[in-house]
């Protein structure tokens, strides 16, 4: 399958292997709320294996309980969707479903995207779980990688990670795929040192796209506008988010 190369760099021991389909019943009965997502995932997905279940006794890594979240296991699933599938809500959908902090590598057509998402304790209803941010790579093709998408590849091994505890390791892969966004700013691939350097990837990826989008919306405008002075009042503010994009780039 398109998805074997990147199931390959994990590393995964062979006792933590599952090897199972997941019936896209469960998928729907457990995540998704509304009868538009239900059509998502019957008419989206292909099908869900449950790769692995990587537990303390197969991985030697500790669990991981706080007031917060209690991360016994990690889930590696793999998804295929069909071509007309809408990735990214599917993506969300499936996190929702399953009770584990899920490694999902989905696939759809020869492209891939790894995605993770960190889950808690509800706030408002006691014993349920909900989940954080879903961090997701761009699509790509691992068959034929680039030298970015190599180097995340091989970050990838459950033996380079973090191994105090399953949230730290689950942080780690966040971490590698956090790493590889920025690689496709900066064009190079590089992990972060430490706790800090890695949060402050995050926060420049979050404040580089966003001054994206807001630069996408001002040239649009900037296009658009009739009026000379507006239109140099939104030529200033544009050259001002480019510099403000190229300091955000910096701290990548």
């Amino acid at each position: 399958m398109t998805f074997d190369r990147v199931i390959a760099s994990l590393a995964i021991p062979a006792d933590a292997r599952v090897d199972r389909r997941v019936p896209k019943k469960l998928l729907v009965e457990q995540g998704a709320p509304t009868a538009a997502d239900k059509r998502q995932i019957q008419d989206g997905v292909e099908e869900i294996g449950w790769v692995a279940a990587l537990k303390p006794t197969n991985i030697a890594v500790p669990a991981f309980r706080d007031d917060i979240r209690e991360y016994l296991e990690i889930a590696v699933v793999t998804a295929a969707f069909r071509a007309s599938a809408k990735p990214a809500r599917i993506l969300e959908l499936v996190h929702r479903a399953i009770p584990y902090p899920l490694v999902l590598v989905a696939a759809h057509g020869e492209t891939v995207t790894m995605s993770l998402a960190h889950k808690r304790w509800s706030q408002g209803e006691k014993g349920k779980i909900v989940i954080e941010d879903v961090f997701r790579t761009i699509a790509f093709r691992p068959d034929i990688p680039t030298a970015q998408e190599r180097s995340f590849l091989t970050s990838l091994a459950i033996s380079l990670l973090p191994s105090d505890n399953l949230f730290a390791l689950y942080q780690g892969w966040i971490d590698c795929v956090a790493a590889f966004e920025a690689s496709q700013i900066t064009g190079k691939f590089a992990l972060p040192e430490s706790t800090d350097q890695a949060a402050s990837v995050r926060d420049s990826l979050n404040v580089h796209a966003d001054l994206q989008n807001k630069l996408g919306v001002l040239r649009s405008q900037a296009k658009k506008e009739k009026q000379i002075k507006r239109r140099v009042e939104l030529n200033l503010e544009i050259k001002r988010l480019e510099s403000e994009l190229t300091a955000a780039k910096a701290a990548l």
